[in-house]
């Protein structure tokens, strides 16, 4: 069984990832390596991470013409990762050539597939031609994902009720927006608390600035993990 709490590394050196991770195991947390660290450092270190057993989330939300998403996926199958993305609003066709480009295998990653953003809310979706509530979008998106063969979807907490409610437990809900206290200070805007999260059936909570930014980060994680099991 994988960990519930998955740590975004938002680092953009080897050095301070290290400095993190060699203070944690792979029973405590899963690790998320996104788009900063990525760029900055390129798959070697991601390959390591699989290598000392951490169940790694490639988050960098693959969203282009499914080929080029197909070959993508492909590649990042290679690096022995546990979860990929890709962006859901890449359509029906784009999820299910990443899907191909997964493999037939059981160990093959899980592929899951960002509804919206958990930095936008009602007026920056307004912003940009969409007339739907969030919810709205997120329920429909996830239809499409689902269908299309995901695994499951990236979403806020705020949706995953009802998420729940049309596809069961076996369709996964990872959310990002997590924030202690259901406070932030940060570009998240719709957000929830990691017992609250977790109370409305989230599956895996992605945690990475109230985390990675704290004075002692590996105690930081410590707290959250307790008030996670306190409602498992």
């Amino acid at each position: 069984m994988n960990p519930k709490v998955i740590v975004a590394l938002d680092y953009s050196d080897e050095e301070s990832l290290m400095a993190f991770v060699n203070r944690v195991s792979p029973e405590l947390c899963g690790l998320k390596v996104g788009k900063e660290f990525f760029t900055a450092c390129g798959p070697a270190p991601v390959e390591l991470l699989v290598k000392r057993g951490f169940s790694v989330f490639l988050d960098l939300k693959y969203h282009d013409i499914p080929n080029t998403v197909q070959r993508a996926c492909s590649a990042a199958k290679d690096l022995g990762v546990w979860m990929i993305n890709v962006h859901a609003l890449g359509g029906a066709e784009m999820i299910q050539a990443a899907k191909v480009g997964l493999g037939v295998n059981t160990d093959r990653p899980l592929l899951t597939a960002v509804t919206i953003l958990t930095s936008m809310d009602h007026a920056a979706l307004t912003s940009i031609g969409f007339e739907h509530s969030a919810t709205s979008l997120v329920e429909r998106l996830a239809r499409l994902s689902e269908s299309s063969g995901a695994d499951g979807v990236v979403c806020s907490a705020n949706e995953v009720g009802m998420l729940s409610t049309i596809f069961g437990r076996e369709f996964l809900k990872v959310t990002p927006g997590i924030r202690p206290g259901g406070v932030t200070n940060d570009d998240q805007k719709r957000i929830m608390s990691p017992s609250q999260a977790v109370r409305v059936g989230a599956d895996y909570l992605v945690i990475g600035r109230p985390i990675t930014q704290s004075e002692d980060p590996v105690r930081a994680l410590e707290v959250i993990l307790k008030e996670v099991q306190g409602e498992e």
